[in-house]
């Protein structure tokens, strides 16, 4: 008998942020694969490993936002680490997107590649291949995605700030 394996994966952290952003609102899996271009099955496997995590309740349907928040916070930059790559074209991440560029004033900017991109900026791998596709059509997504970034590659004061930013929004 095969045993599952519980440890997180990037794509987990996306698809809870995802549930986050859809508030109140009512929420399916399929919707959530469409949203992401996730397969089914692997929301379901994330479901299951956040729950294990207690980043979910045992419903599968509330996450759980302190926690969520507290491994944001503590854990994300350590855990999905990320270091700026090569120039690129891409979506505007970290600093470089909002609600950050308007309080961070920088030379450099990050992104996530993209073809269909509208800035050129040091690469940052996003927590899952889909993310640039997915946040097209999710401005909330794509802020709060960029927040979280903003603590897996900023400086001190650029966490601070998105810890701060990512507690008001959630």
């Amino acid at each position: 008998m095969m045993k599952s394996n519980n440890t997180l994966k990037p794509q987990d952290i996306l698809i809870l942020l995802k549930i986050c952003t859809l508030e109140k609102q009512k929420w399916f899996q399929h919707t959530l694969a469409e949203d992401l271009n996730i397969s089914q099955s692997e929301i379901s496997e994330c479901l299951s490993r956040s729950k294990y995590s207690g980043l979910i309740d045992a419903s599968r349907k509330r996450v759980n936002l302190l926690n969520l928040l507290e491994f944001l916070q503590y854990g994300i930059k350590y855990v999905f680490p990320q270091q700026p790559g090569a120039l690129v074209r891409g979506i505007a991440t970290a600093h470089s997107a909002p609600p950050l560029n308007n309080k961070i004033q920088s030379d450099q900017n990050y992104v996530w590649p993209y073809a269909r991109g509208n800035m050129r900026g040091q690469a940052i791998q996003p927590l899952y291949k889909s993310v640039p596709k997915a946040v097209l059509n999710d401005q909330n997504l794509h802020e709060i995605l960029a927040l979280v970034d903003a603590i897996r590659v900023g400086k001190v004061r650029e966490q601070n700030l998105a810890i701060s930013l990512l507690k008001e929004r959630l």
